[in-house]
């Protein structure tokens, strides 16, 4: 089943990468992802660690991004601390 994208009157559409509204959808996620890398920090594997310690206040808050593994994500969400994944939007995809 293909992603839909949700319309104000409630109408869902299915997302392909022909639709009109997909071009659009993916030059936001890269203007998104752009935005993250040149104003956060890359804190790579430590990512987990450190959203943690932003969480429970043991560090002042700052925007990060880097990498987590599965179980750091489940772990991550068990804790309650909120977070985005990065798209990782190419040219051709």
């Amino acid at each position: 089943m293909a992603p839909s994208v949700a319309r104000t009157d409630s109408e869902r559409v299915p997302l392909s990468a022909a639709h009109p509204e997909a071009a659009k959808i993916r030059a936001m996620l890269r203007q998104y992802r752009q935005k993250v890398v040149s104003e956060a920090e890359h804190v790579g594997d430590r990512f987990a660690e450190e959203a943690r310690k932003m969480h429970f206040e043991e560090v002042e808050a700052r925007g990060i991004y880097g990498e987590a593994t599965r179980d750091e994500v489940v772990g991550l969400i068990e804790d309650g601390v909120d977070f985005l994944p990065l798209p990782d939007v190419g040219e051709d995809n």
